[in-house]
């Protein structure tokens, strides 16, 4: 009988759950930033190999939500986490005070589904850091999700713990989600990396058209802030920094899509969206 489930990755902000899911599927799907608080929504991946099916949810981090968009976030988070066959709690292996799921997620008793303790980030941690960890949980899978050390030995770990079922999805499926969310996820990451601190959780990014009928593809992207000197910070100089992003998301979306993309990208004033929820669901983000 094979074997398929959602494997919900969860964890605190900045503890690699995006690496993970993108070294799992081998292919970049989730948005990753040094910045935390960069994944907003579940994001999907599908791995099918053999008789197992893994559809694996990467999830916003676990925090103490301080305004509506944070709270739209901590939503998805629990609901993945309801929604698990099986649950992969990330921490850092630098971090070996790290909080339980239960703690970290303030979850009134444990989830239903096992969760498997995955300590990330063992490449760029020191050995008294690493023997801390592997003392305090020592049941633990230790992983890299940047150099995919022994991702394979979780893979193994999560595989005997799926349930008995049919495949949820067609085998050569990769995701759930459209080529139209990816594209925004991608122009935000973008955006992201050539931003400075004062911009980054303010910008939001929608995909208004995907032309597939098009040679090349055409893609009209808004990106959203909340204040006018936020419009001007992304536009930039004689538009200088509006196109740097531009220019660096499109080669992003045409390696995703495999075709040439010719994307048009516009920059728009939405006041306070991350805290109004009648813009959040403008925005996608939905609890």
């Amino acid at each position: 009988m094979p074997r398929a489930g959602i494997v919900t990755v969860a964890g605190k902000p900045n503890v690699g759950k995006s690496t993970l899911l993108n070294r799992i599927v081998g292919q970049k799907l989730s948005i990753t930033s040094e910045k935390p608080q960069s994944t907003r929504d579940r994001i999907v991946g599908i791995l099918t190999q053999g008789d197992a099916q893994m559809v694996v949810f990467d999830t916003p981090g676990l925090l103490d939500p301080a305004y509506e968009l944070q709270e739209t976030m901590r939503h998805a988070s629990l609901r993945a986490l309801e929604d698990a066959d099986v649950i992969l709690y990330l921490t850092d292996a630098g971090d070996s005070d790290a909080p339980s799921l239960v703690e970290a997620a303030a979850l009134d008793a444990p989830p239903a589904a096992p969760v498997i303790h995955v300590v990330n980030k063992t490449d760029s941690a020191s050995r008294p850091q690493l023997r801390a960890a592997m003392e305090r949980w020592p049941e633990a899978v230790f992983v890299s999700a940047l150099t995919g050390d022994g991702v394979k030995e979780l893979l193994d770990t999560v595989r005997a713990r799926l349930p008995e079922s049919e495949f949820l999805y067609p085998a050569d499926d990769m995701s759930t989600q459209s080529l139209r969310f990816f594209a925004a996820e991608l122009v935000r990451e973008t955006a992201l990396e050539q931003l400075g601190d004062e911009v980054p959780y303010s910008v939001a990014c929608v995909v208004e058209e995907f032309r597939e009928d098009r040679s090349p593809i055409y893609v009209r992207a808004l990106i959203y802030v909340e204040r006018e000197s936020q419009k001007k910070i992304l536009i930039g100089s004689k538009g200088a920094r509006i196109r740097s992003i531009g220019e660096a998301a499109r080669k992003k979306i045409e390696t995703l899509v495999g075709s040439r993309i010719y994307l048009d990208l516009w920059v728009k004033v939405l006041p306070n969206w991350r805290r109004d929820a009648a813009a959040l669901e403008r925005l996608g983000y939905k609890r």
